[in-house]
């Protein structure tokens, strides 16, 4: 499967808020994808995961509260998804 195709397969892994998935999606782009500067994306995604167990952007559609530290985030970073 093309290189671009196989990315978009890996997308659910990048978005789920499970850990193991974020795990799994970083190790399928290093050894299965050659590396592209959009590949900050899939670690960025890991990292937020890895801070807060979810993604703190989600927080108002999913009917959670969100915490200072994660609103600080938020308002530093800017990051939507």
């Amino acid at each position: 499967i093309e290189g671009d195709i196989r990315r978009f397969f890996y997308l659910p892994l990048q978005h789920s808020e499970d850990m193991a998935d974020q795990d799994r999606q970083q190790a399928l782009f290093q050894t299965r994808m050659e590396r592209t500067p959009d590949d900050r994306w899939a670690e960025h995604h890991r990292e937020v995961i890895a801070r807060f167990g979810r993604f703190p952007h989600r927080n108002r559609a999913l009917g959670r509260e969100t915490t200072p530290e994660e609103q600080a985030f938020l308002d530093e970073d800017g990051f939507r998804g």
